[in-house]
């Protein structure tokens, strides 16, 4: 590399490869030195350059004391000062060292024999590929080949960036109008092929070449923004990397090979030395932004799933298939367990050993995941599982670190590799691995997923997934690979402009984006995208066609994946019609699905749904998430789905329910989408659950459930939806109505009058619990007419009342009335029709007060309804109790499946300590633990006042905050009502090893913090069925005796 004078002399062993000595040991001089077979020159003008040296590099040292200056004349801090010395500096430093390691990777390309045999000592990392595999080959006839091709090439560079990229650029941006290229020089130095391995043994069709790339090169390429006298660019340039040949298809006709696709298996390692503004690019931090950066651009295209292809024949076939063709299989992921990891937590600067708090990164190409962390842990057990795509065997690795997270810089603890060719030769791989660089070992399961194309087998695969406990997504059962080719015909924007247009394919919450096509209403895209399935029966493919700037829809599609398990191969190959587009709008793509199928003889599938996998392992600490580097899924934008509402629809047409999200600001909410959804489809339907697209945002999806709830008059399933209610109620939403009650007021008579004979103007005010309705004022008269309706949600018939007053305008309340609900609940129909005295003696009115109670149409109460009459034996005949996984559309048809009738009037009586109600079960969709505290009754009185109850639950052998829970407390009472509902997360083999510790406590006063025990029962969930959801009274004991009842 060429140095300007004013840079100084740079002595390094670089410099003179072959000098006997140490250039360091030398003078300065003797690097100043002419060449003495240039000719000799007279002393006068040597004198002078060296004279007009030291003063250009005087000049350039006065140079840096002017910002000293100019930062004491407006009086800035010496602050300021230090920082930008500390900035130059550590920029100096990265320029330096990047300039060391061009030099150092230039003389060993430029020597490499000789070196090699100096250097036999270097490690395995700094030897060329030829020392350390016998079977990778060198190249230098490849080598001589591409250095005589390396100025042509810089030919065809120039002319390509002249000629096609900068008129591009030019173009993306009207503040880029005047770019231009004003250098492009590859330099002397080509990129080198260091070695070639060649695999035997692949498919006959192809040939398969690993090609160990280095170039270090003194390329420079300057670019400039005249019109903002920009300049930037860049001067050398090292890019180290394995890019993997495929030629395939071979075929029986010149040239033989029908087409060359290149991709580097690993991310290849960069390092770029700036120019010009970009110089700021090497301050440190920037730097490896930077690279990143265009690491991650060069990742987007020639990075494993990504690859070029380069047709060699024309009308290749196929050609979509070999620019993404299907991967080879899924490797599934088990990261278990790590023990006897180092301590790197150290106390008291490090006179006190602590632990560490280890988290995992797994890594397979691009694909990458983080385990959750695991707190002051030496032997963390995470009990999480990964799915990946391999595309490629031989030549992709597993490759999982883990770290010791610090709120400064995580410490490395160690790493392991594994082929994954080892995992497709054993199927499946269980088995404690020994972490490189540090210590300990960490456990993995990792099972090889076959694809298959027989949609008999989804069953099978369903019904196993069904009993395998996975976090933090659940198993996949298929995978889909969608080839988007082409649209035809779409609409025109304003104006009839050319549309921008891309795409947005989404699968419930996974959404993956296109490239945006400029100026055409034809576009073509030519690109793949991946998703794993969980259900194929039930999910669906959203497609949206959108312009660039996300804010028109030029098209939409839907598409039912079930579609493809009816097709050929599970592969639709066509155009489909676009909808709110054009006539003639439509989008050509190519669908296959595969279905993930574990083909190993260790493998039986389970009979009985929720059957716990073999390898899942114990986990102190449930709760999911990771708040390191890229976790799988950020959180936040993906809400839980844990919230519900209730709205009273009239019969109005056209109606439409409009769902808004917004981000949660402290000064103004942030705009996130919104999405419609007319009423008559949901009360025609019955049932609706969709994944809706929001509108006038970019991207994002919204999943809503809704059901119609017919109001039914009749008693006789309250208590079952009070019940089931609890059972389906989360901590987000608000209390489930478990009736409707509706109110006709159509008059008045008899009011009292004003003082005198003068009529007032009255109205009614109707309220239930927090809702309220206020009636017309009806004028100057003692005999109202008001003819009105009014619906309240009812949440508990049994204590609720309906309260009503009428008042006059101007002047306090001319009577009232107060109507308990519980009267409906025994009225004939749940309905009273006449006339009410009000409360003053004065005046009555005639209303019509009808209770219709909610029950679900699709809830499966109906087929419970009779259950008293039933024998037990029936209920194991319904077929989503005795055979495979049943097919749930909400958390309510499980939950309501399950509920049994088991309070009957031939009750045992409660103990001496009194008894607790709780339903315990397991909710599989969402592998969760669930209880629900419905309340007490009969509790022990100590003193002379009753106790202030609550219930304290925990999940042993713990006895952290962690697994603790605690209902409201309720104020002197001996049988509170709870009905609140708790969770844990965790499989569910977890939790039949686990007990519940169930105590009934009360405060002992209002000063103090100890709390009087009034009963306890533990509940061995190894012993308990966590099937059915059953609410059942526990009997209260002593600490002593903690048995259950």
């Amino acid at each position: 590399m060429e140095r300007s004078p004013g840079e100084g002399p740079s002595p390094s062993p670089m410099d003179q490869p072959s000098a006997p000595s140490d250039p360091t040991d030398q003078p300065p001089a003797a690097h100043a030195k002419p060449d003495p077979g240039s000719g000799g020159q007279p002393a006068g003008p040597g004198a002078a350059g060296e004279a007009l040296a030291v003063l250009t590099s005087f000049g350039r040292r006065l140079l840096v004391l002017i910002p000293v200056y100019l930062a004491g004349a407006v009086g800035l801090s010496v602050g300021f000062v230090l920082f930008g010395l500390a900035l130059y500096l550590g920029w100096r430093r990265v320029r330096d060292e990047k300039e060391r390691s061009l030099r150092a990777a230039r003389q060993l390309l430029d020597d490499e024999e000789q070196l090699t045999a100096k250097t036999l000592y270097m490690s395995h990392r700094e030897l060329p590929a030829w020392v350390s595999f016998p079977d990778v080959e060198k190249a230098e006839w490849l080598n001589k080949i591409v250095a005589q091709v390396w100025p042509f090439l810089g030919q065809y560079m120039e002319k390509l960036l002249a000629e096609t990229v900068a008129p591009a650029v030019r173009g993306s941006n009207p503040h880029l109008q005047t770019f231009t290229f004003t250098r492009v020089e590859l330099g002397e130095k080509p990129l080198r092929i260091i070695g070639v391995k060649v695999h035997p043994g692949q498919r006959k069709e192809q040939i398969l070449l690993d090609l160990n790339i280095s170039y270090v090169g003194d390329v420079q390429i300057d670019v400039e923004v005249k019109k903002y006298f920009c300049k930037a660019g860049v001067k050398g340039m090292q890019l180290h990397g394995v890019l993997r040949v495929i030629l395939e298809p071979l075929i029986g006709d010149l040239p033989f090979v029908g087409a060359v696709s290149m991709f580097f298996i690993r991310r290849p390692t960069l390092d770029i030395n700036w120019t010009g503004m970009t110089n700021l690019l090497d301050i440190p931090g920037l730097s490896s932004l930077s690279d990143t950066m265009i690491m991650d651009s060069i990742a987007a295209f020639l990075v494993l799933p990504n690859r070029l292809l380069v047709p060699l024949v024309p009308d290749l076939q196929d050609v979509a298939q070999l620019r993404s063709p299907l991967p080879r299989g899924i490797i599934r992921i088990h990261l278990l367990a790590a023990r006897g990891l180092s301590s790197k937590d150290k106390y008291v600067k490090g006179l006190i050993e602590g632990k560490s708090d280890p988290y995992a990164l797994v890594r397979l190409g691009t694909q990458t995941f983080c385990s959750r962390v695991i707190d002051e842990e030496l032997n963390p057990q995470w009990g999480e599982t990964y799915e990946v795509m391999v595309h490629e065997v031989p030549g992709q690795e597993i490759e999982v670190e883990v770290f010791d997270k610090d709120p400064d810089k995580d410490d490395f603890l160690g790493r392991m590799k594994l082929d994954v060719g080892k995992v497709l030769q054993a199927s499946v791989l269980d088995d404690w691995f020994p972490l490189q660089g540090g210590q300990g070992q960490v456990h993995l399961r990792l099972e090889w997923l076959s694809l298959l194309s027989d949609a008999e087998k989804l069953e099978q695969v369903l019904q196993w997934n069904w009993g395998v406990s996975s976090r933090p997504d659940p198993p996949s059962a298929a995978i889909l690979v969608v080839y988007l080719d082409r649209a035809q015909d779409l609409p025109l924007k304003k104006g009839n402009k050319e549309p921008n247009p891309m795409v947005q394919l989404s699968i419930q919450d996974v959404t993956q984006e296109s490239k945006a096509v400029y100026s055409t209403n034809c576009p073509v895209w030519e690109e793949a995208f991946r998703f794993f399935l969980q259900d194929p029966q039930s999910q669906e493919l959203d497609v949206q066609v959108k312009d660039d700037s996300r804010a028109l829809t030029l098209g939409a599609l839907t598409l039912p994946l079930a579609r493809l398990l009816t097709a050929p191969e599970l592969i639709l190959d066509q155009w489909f019609q676009l909808s709110s587009s054009g006539p003639n709008s439509r989008l050509y793509m190519k669908l296959v699905m595969r279905i993930l199928y574990l083909d190993s003889s260790e493998i039986c599938f389970p009979t009985v749904p929720g059957c716990p996998g073999a390898w899942d392992v114990d986990s102190e600490n449930p709760q999911r998430g990771s708040s390191v580097d890229a976790p799988p899924r950020p959180c936040h934008t993906t809400p839980d789905s844990q919230f519900g509402t209730e709205v009273i629809v009239t019969s109005v047409p056209g109606q439409e329910l409009e769902v808004e999200v917004f981000d949660k600001d402290l000064d103004k909410d942030d705009f996130l989408g919104r999405c419609k959804v007319r009423l008559t489809t949901v009360l025609n339907s019955g049932f609706l659950d969709e994944w809706l697209t929001l509108e006038d945002v970019p991207s994002g999806r919204l999943h809503l459930r809704l059901e119609r709830l017919t109001p039914r008059p009749t008693a006789a399933e309250l208590e079952e939806v009070l019940q089931v209610n609890s059972l389906i109620q989360t901590q987000k939403s608000a209390e489930l109505a478990a009736a409707l009650l509706s109110i006709y007021m159509e008059r008045a008579e008899d009011l009292p009058l004003r003082k005198g004979t003068k009529h007032l103007s009255p109205y009614a005010t109707l309220t239930v619990g927090d809702s309220s309705h206020k009636t017309k004022t009806i004028s100057q008269t003692s005999a109202p007419v008001w003819d009105e309706s009014a619906s309240f949600l009812i949440r508990k018939p049994h204590t609720e009342s309906l309260e009503l007053q009428v008042r006059g305008e101007g002047t306090g309340v001319l009577g009232s009335l107060s109507l308990p609900l519980s009267e409906l609940l025994v009225a004939d129909q749940l309905c009273l029709d006449r006339w009410f005295t009000l409360s003053s003696g004065q005046g009555q009115v005639l209303l019509r007060a009808q209770l219709g109670i909610l029950v679900s149409q699709h809830s499966g109460v109906e087929a419970h309804s009779h259950s008293y009459s039933h024998s037990s034996s029936s209920l194991s005949e319904e077929p989503e109790l005795s055979g495979g996984p049943p097919h749930i559309t909400s958390s309510a048809p499980e939950l309501r499946q399950r509920l049994t009738h088991v309070d009957s009037p031939l009750e045992a009586p409660a103990g001496p300590l009194g008894q607790v109600k709780l339903t315990l079960w397991y909710y599989s969709e969402e592998r969760k633990l669930v209880s629900i505290v419905h309340g007490c009754r009969s509790l022990r009185q100590n003193g002379r006042d009753p106790p202030d109850p609550y219930v304290s639950l925990l999940l042993l052998p713990d006895k952290n905050r962690g697994t603790k829970r605690r209902t409201s407390q309720k104020k002197r009472t001996l049988s509170p009502e709870f009905n609140e509902r708790f969770e844990w997360e965790l499989p569910l083999d977890e939790a039949q090893r686990r007990k519940l510790d169930v105590s009934v406590k009360s405060n002992s006063s209002f000063m103090s913090r100890e709390r009087e025990l009034l009963g306890k029962v533990q509940l061995d969930l190894a012993e308990t069925d966590l099937s059915q959801g059953v609410a059942r009274w526990y009997d209260l004991m002593d600490n002593k005796d903690k048995g259950s009842s």
